[in-house]
């Protein structure tokens, strides 16, 4: 993608001259901290009403409506202190959108955040930053400090009588901080173990207080919303989906041209595999698909002219979630595919509920074995209890359920790559011999 006009590419357009928007006066030469001066002139329910119009779905993986969270925050002169927090721990498997983002465009997410800030009022708030992203550590830190000193951070912004302040925090490198309430934890200093909901965050989350916790995409897309409207926003996927603005997807594996582009919510599968990422590569062809990191269900070529957005994806018994395609090609066995996810889940498991602390680690076990051959008579089925007692429901947040989506799509597509693992059948001695 060469050419990003920004009445199409409300998230990248300033990077259309190829290089990265990193000081506060090259942002605000390309209208940057306009949308923040307009938020300051409107009430702060009329901007989250704006972001409510839009559609605008969180970019995290949920997919809840962004405006609709915002509205759950208690407003009102005793409504106290209020924190907003980015979730910037990227560590989903197959996923680097956010990374791009912050690397090269800090500035709008600080714009984005204070707007964000002023519509629920908050009164501080944090950037939890997956600690591997030093590049983006950097950038953000300087662009703070920038910010700072022209008055957009601090106390009474731009003569508003508001004070809202905000801080970079590095993470120490665990997946499990991508749950909102695991993340919240672990920014007050705790044990990063997910918390029991109710109450939600937006109630009762840092430090006690009301909190908002949005992904980084999601910030991305509010400067545009506020100063070309809801209607506009919604424009863009007019046609491909019922969800508003664009999305970052990508793609990763082995195809020709892998990397993220800015494309309309609703953009199919095989527009972004075979037109962006420029189709597999030579001698190889498409086996299966992740939709939206590693924790979502595997689709098959006959699901690439699926719409990529959170409702038709979940049809088709999987998930969106970061929307960055994983592709499995023709000569890739699914049984040690499905193995390695399960062993990173399995590890980043925090350890606070039996069904994720025991069921996970068994689940690779079995894998392993049927991996070099050595599965015995019943295993499979194992595999697929474990899929149903790990599912949603059944464990304290949602790691252990996503986790066992791809083994659960695997067993469902490609049993018969499972069974050629069964010890003492015919056809587990060849899985052995070329293990």
């Amino acid at each position: 993608m060469s050419q990003r006009p920004r009445d199409t590419h409300p998230l990248t357009w300033r990077l259309d001259h190829g290089a990265p928007v990193l000081g506060i006066d090259a942002h605000e030469a390309l209208d940057g901290y306009a949308a923040l001066r307009k938020a300051l002139g409107m009430e702060p329910a009329a901007v989250t009403q704006a972001v409510k119009d839009s559609n605008l779905r969180g970019r995290g993986g949920a997919g809840f409506p962004t405006g609709v969270k915002w509205s759950l925050v208690p407003m009102g002169p005793d409504a106290g202190a209020k924190y907003l927090l980015c979730n910037a721990d990227e560590m989903e498997p197959g996923t680097f959108k956010d990374r791009m983002l912050l690397e090269q465009l800090p500035h709008q997410l600080i714009e984005s955040m204070v707007i964000a800030a002023w519509a629920i009022q908050a009164t501080r708030g944090y950037i939890f930053l997956r600690g591997e992203y030093v590049l983006a550590a950097e950038r953000l830190q300087r662009a703070l400090a920038e910010a700072r000193d022209s008055g957009y951070l601090g106390e009474n912004i731009r003569g508003t009588g508001w004070s809202f302040d905000l801080f970079l925090h590095t993470g120490a490198g665990r997946y499990i901080c991508g749950e909102e309430t695991a993340l919240i934890n672990s920014l007050e200093g705790r044990r990063a173990n997910p918390r029991a909901k109710p109450p939600f965050p937006q109630i009762a989350g840092a430090w006690g207080r009301p909190t908002i916790v949005n992904n980084v995409e999601t910030f991305y897309n509010l400067p545009e919303i506020l100063l070309q409207g809801a209607d506009w926003y919604k424009g863009l996927s007019l046609g491909r989906s019922t969800d508003g603005g664009t999305k970052i997807y990508g793609a990763s594996g082995r195809v020709k041209r892998p990397g993220l582009w800015e494309l309309p919510m609703g953009t199919t599968g095989r527009e972004i595999l075979e037109q962006h990422a420029g189709g597999m590569q030579d001698g190889l062809k498409l086996k299966a698909w992740l939709p939206g990191g590693a924790s979502t269900d595997f689709l098959l070529p006959e699901h690439l002219d699926l719409a990529m957005d959170y409702d038709t994806i979940a049809k088709a018994r999987s998930r969106l979630g970061t929307g960055l395609l994983a592709v499995v090609d023709h000569t890739q066995d699914i049984v040690p595919a499905v193995r390695n996810l399960l062993e990173f889940f399995a590890r980043e498991s925090c350890g606070w509920c039996t069904p994720c602390r025991d069921g996970l680690p068994w689940s690779v076990k079995l894998l392993r074995a049927i991996e070099h051959g050595e599965g015995q008579p019943g295993d499979i089925e194992r595999l697929e209890r474990l899929t149903v007692q790990l599912g949603p429901g059944k464990t304290y947040c949602a790691l252990a359920p996503g986790a066992v989506e791809p083994l659960q799509s695997a067993l469902r597509f490609f049993r018969a790559e499972f069974e050629r693992g069964i010890k003492g059948g015919a056809q587990g001695a060849v899985r052995k011999e070329h293990a």
